[in-house]
C-alpha cells in the first residue's frame, strides 16, 4: 500500500479520535456516494457534520486544509445531500476540515475548522 494512503488512514484515525473526545458521535466514516468520499460523518446537538480530514507532513504546496478546493467540496455537498435524504435527517448540517500536519519528529498538529465552507448553490 502506498505511504500516503498509510498517511491518510492516520490520519482519519487522529480526527476520529479527536471528535470522539469532544463529544461528537461517529455516525460513519468513509462513506461513499457516487465519485465522492466522506471521511467522517460525526453528530452533536442536533447537527450533522460532515468532515474532510487532510493530513500532510510539509506545507511545501500549502497547507492541509488548502487542498479542499471547490470540486472537492462539491462532491462532499452531493454526498451530504444524499446521505441526509436516506438519514430522513430534518436540521442542521454543517461541513468541517480538520487538517494535521506532521513534523519530522513524527509529531503533529491538528487543526479543527468548523463551518469550512456552505454548500453553493448551483
Amino acid at each position: 500500500m502506498a505511504g500516503h494512503n498509510d498517511l491518510g488512514r492516520q490520519g482519519e484515525t487522529i480526527a476520529k479520535t479527536y471528535l470522539e473526545s469532544h463529544g461528537y458521535e461517529i455516525l460513519d466514516e468513509n462513506w461513499c456516494h457516487g465519485k465522492a468520499e466522506v471521511d467522517l460523518i460525526g453528530y452533536k446537538d442536533g447537527i450533522i457534520i460532515f468532515v474532510e480530514v487532510k493530513t500532510r507532513t510539509g506545507t511545501g504546496f500549502g497547507m492541509p486544509e488548502d487542498f479542499v478546493d471547490m470540486r472537492k467540496q462539491r462532491l462532499l455537498t452531493e454526498a451530504a445531500d444524499e446521505y441526509i435524504y436516506l438519514m430522513n435527517h430534518q436540521g442542521e448540517v454543517r461541513f468541517d476540515i480538520i487538517a494535521i500536519l506532521f513534523n519530522k519528529n513524527v509529531t503533529y498538529t491538528l487543526k479543527h475548522i468548523e463551518d469550512a465552507f456552505w454548500p453553493s448553490a448551483e
